[in-house]
């Protein structure tokens, strides 16, 4: 697996009209809540004034017309990171601490979908399985359909089976349902993108997951056969487990060479609970 040449920070040049830049980012437990909260793990460091100042700061150097967002606590804590006057937030309609969700650019028209209700495997627990955020972007090169998830923890590869783990089971069905989202944009003949933290490595060329997905409708991987250089020690970069996958027309929209990962500048890895253990990926898109 070759190694992604990634940008230390990404400083994104001004882009096309027509160009738009998507981005995923799993921001690690954002939240307003109090210390203390039953809703927050005891564990989970408390991100202070300048650790949030920290990240307001990498999400300007993003310069992302869209971001794809993980663990967020919803619009309030969103707004902490990403200028309120800048963005509209979109989220499901739930209480869920580790939320999925959007950040979009205001020039950007927004149609908020029904959430994907069904990714959440265990509704009644204490911690669940998040819903996917589902929205329509209208920009200069058209529509886009795009769907933010955070997927369970624990089965990040071999087989998807009941058998082996509870996990992989969740898994299974998550998949599953994910292959009937993928297969109704399909039907409809639109440009659409997954995009989020799949806690799934997707490199292996027989991975269930990615038959499963495959089987509703062709897919481009935007990170296939990159590996993810966030936090990497001495041997390099590892398999991502996040992903940005584009179906329909936009499977033929990325730009060549744009993907890019947003390396933290920090180097200390006590520093990964504060800003956060996932790294932004990135890619633009231009319609044809």
């Amino acid at each position: 697996m070759r190694l992604l040449i990634l940008l230390l920070l990404l400083v994104a040049g001004p882009l096309q009209a027509a160009e738009l830049r998507l981005t995923s980012w799993n921001i690690a437990w954002l939240s307003l809540r109090p210390a203390g909260d039953p809703m927050i793990p005891a564990e989970i460091n408390r991100r202070g004034p300048a650790d949030v100042a920290r990240l307001q700061a990498y999400a300007q150097r993003l310069e992302a017309d869209i971001v794809a967002l993980q663990e967020v606590d919803g619009p309030e804590a969103a707004a902490r990171v990403f200028s309120p006057r800048d963005h509209a937030f979109f989220f499901p309609d739930e209480e869920d601490v580790q939320r999925t969700g959007f950040a979009v650019r205001r020039h950007l028209r927004v149609t908020q979908n029904p959430d994907l209700v069904a990714l959440d495997v265990a509704p009644q627990a204490r911690f669940s399985h998040r819903r996917g955020t589902d929205i329509t972007v209208e920009w200069a090169g058209g529509r886009l359909r795009l769907l933010s998830i955070h997927l369970a923890a624990g089965c990040q590869s071999g087989p998807l089976e009941a058998e082996r783990s509870r996990q992989c089971a969740n898994l299974a069905t998550q998949s599953s349902v994910l292959a009937g989202w993928v297969a109704a944009r399909e039907r409809e003949g639109i440009p659409y993108a997954i995009l989020g933290d799949f806690n799934r490595r997707m490199d292996h060329p027989r991975d269930e997951m990615s038959a499963t997905l495959e089987q509703a409708g062709r897919l481009l991987r935007a990170n296939e056969g990159t590996s993810d250089p966030c936090w990497a020690g001495p041997r390099g970069g590892r398999p991502f487990i996040s992903h940005i996958l584009l179906g329909g027309p936009a499977r033929g929209w990325m730009v060549p060479g744009s993907l890019r990962v947003m390396v933290y500048a920090e180097r200390d890895r006590a520093m990964r609970d504060l800003i956060s253990d996932h790294c932004p990926l990135s890619i633009r898109l231009r319609a044809r």
